[in-house]
């Protein structure tokens, strides 16, 4: 029983990892705007034209960016990314979390499965600490400048995410081998031992989804806001999610120690499974 189990902790990121919109952290203010004023006029457009909100806020970048003269290039987007606010605990929980895992015999990985932008994640302080990123990006032309959306992530195409983790489908792309039947044996992490964090209405059909497969869900909100604990709540009452807790990932908070349960009741599973194999 050499074989370690893989646990799969998978993050949306706006409002989960940071406490605001990464968008927020540089290229708003870079284009002289307020957070409200470009939300509000994201939706106008996504309201406007019956359209994805996702695709709304990706032009209103592009539009912005190129009235006001300031380049899309990946390396500029990075630049934002390294001002993104992260909540208390972020940057150590990935180390404390891995060593929490290979002392009890499973091997952990974390994933990135966000609406947000790849490249604004790939400059973040954490970048480094995820498997893959699953994120929207844009098409960039000739001299690198982004010229249209190359992948645009809302709340259903997240779902197809999970199942190539649990292939181990690296590509947004490939939607081939996804789609092909894999027996639960033969696939890399069962979705059973997927851990997955969101924070709102638009992370309810994964955390479903995980939920329904034996995984397990988590809600978390900022502790600041009373209407984000209460939201939630409401997720764990209608049986979306499994837990709730505050978006604090110190070694002290509520989080670690949920987690930490997860990875023993997986790893205990895991090992029956293999005994109960060789009773046959």
């Amino acid at each position: 029983m050499k074989k370690k189990p893989i646990v799969a902790l998978i993050y949306d990121f706006d409002g989960t990892l940071s406490p605001g919109n990464m968008q927020e952290f540089g290229f708003i203010q870079a284009v002289g705007s307020t957070p409200e004023e470009f939300w509000t006029r994201s939706d106008g457009i996504a309201i406007g034209q019956d359209a994805s909100n996702v695709l709304a806020y990706m032009k209103l970048m592009f539009d912005e960016a190129r009235e006001k003269g300031i380049p899309l290039k990946r390396e500029d987007l990075r630049r934002f990314g390294a001002h993104i606010e992260l909540y208390p605990g972020v940057k150590e929980w990935f180390a404390m979390v891995n060593e929490y895992g290979a002392a009890h015999g499973v091997r952990v990985e974390h994933y990135i499965n966000s609406s947000g932008l790849k490249e604004i994640v790939e400059g973040s302080p954490i970048a480094g600490e995820f498997k893959h990123i699953f994120a929207g990006s844009f098409l960039y032309d000739e001299s690198g400048e982004a010229e249209w959306p190359g992948n645009a992530v809302d709340y259903t195409a997240k779902t197809q995410f999970l199942f190539k983790i649990s292939k181990g489908i690296f590509s947004s792309r490939d939607n081939k081998r996804v789609n092909a039947s894999v027996d639960e044996d033969k696939k890399r992490i069962p979705i059973s031992h997927m851990i997955y964090f969101g924070d709102g209405e638009t992370d309810v059909p994964c955390m479903k989804i995980v939920g329904m497969f034996g995984g397990n869900s988590i809600a978390v909100y900022n502790p600041a806001s009373e209407k984000k604990r209460a939201s939630a709540m409401k997720l764990k009452r209608q049986g979306r999610v499994a837990f709730a807790t505050p978006a604090d990932y110190t070694r002290d908070s509520l989080a670690f120690r949920v987690v930490c349960a997860i990875i023993d009741k997986i790893r205990a599973d895991y090992v029956l499974g293999r005994l109960s194999k060789l009773s046959d």
